[in-house]
């Protein structure tokens, strides 16, 4: 990472999907190692790195709700494919030579750490990047709004949102190619315009706490020390 960070502590929110690669469910291995290699990039710059994964490359509890399953047990399912997404992060890391901690909002002690600010905030200090699943432990939130709170309670300076597409979009641009796309918006347009960047419990926790945030396209080697540095496209999310 050539060019120097202005972000000291970020926490990136990583989708299950961008694990799938381009398969259609699960684990892509390969996938695996190149977002772990981009997390390392920026580990390895000084930059404080705190991460929140997703679990839709596995379970979908929403989606199971609909067709008829209980809320909250279905989102339980949904916690524990996030558990297990960040195993798999944790262990692609240290691999490589990263030293990194997964830790789990619901108690397993006997498979990972459980999570904690101040056990979360020892480890940041200490260089090493934490990921944090299960949520925020209580059915009806989504990753979207652990990722917040994290960031929040972790004194991050910045939540990056890593997507499918190179920032925020008045469209889904796949769909509509006359869709905009902005380089910078406010929390509160984002909320007027119903941009569906993150969701709206997400969105308002990151602007009562002036966290911007910065999405950007994780799919794209390189793609998240490139977005920090501002030599990648992205869209940032600031106060009004």
């Amino acid at each position: 990472m050539p060019d120097a960070s202005p972000w000291k502590r970020v926490l990136l929110k990583c989708s299950g999907e961008a694990l799938m690669g381009d398969g259609a469910f699960g684990i892509d291995f390969a996938a695996l190692e190149r977002i772990a290699g981009d997390i390392a990039e920026v580990a390895a710059s000084g930059v404080q790195v705190g991460v929140v994964v997703g679990g839709g490359n596995l379970f979908r509890g929403v989606r199971t709700a609909a067709s008829g399953m209980d809320r909250p047990s279905a989102d339980s399912l949904g916690m524990l494919a996030t558990v297990m997404n960040g195993l798999a992060l944790a262990d692609a890391l240290k691999r490589g030579g990263t030293d990194a901690v997964s830790m789990s909002a619901i108690p397993m002690p006997t498979v990972c750490p459980s999570y904690t600010r101040r056990d979360a905030m020892a480890a940041l200090a200490a260089g090493q990047v934490v990921i944090s699943t299960g949520g925020t432990g209580n059915p009806f939130f989504t990753t979207d709004t652990a990722a917040a709170l994290r960031a929040a309670e972790l004194g991050c300076d910045l939540l990056a949102k890593g997507t499918q597409v190179d920032g925020v979009y008045s469209a889904d641009p796949k769909k509509d190619p006359s869709a905009t796309r902005f380089d910078r918006l406010s929390h509160g347009e984002v909320l007027r315009r119903g941009l569906e960047v993150m969701d709206t419990a997400a969105i308002a926790l990151t602007r009562e706490n002036h966290i911007p945030v910065m999405v950007f396209d994780l799919h794209q080697q390189g793609g998240f020390a490139a977005a920090l540095t501002g030599r990648g496209l992205s869209t940032t999310i600031t106060d009004d």
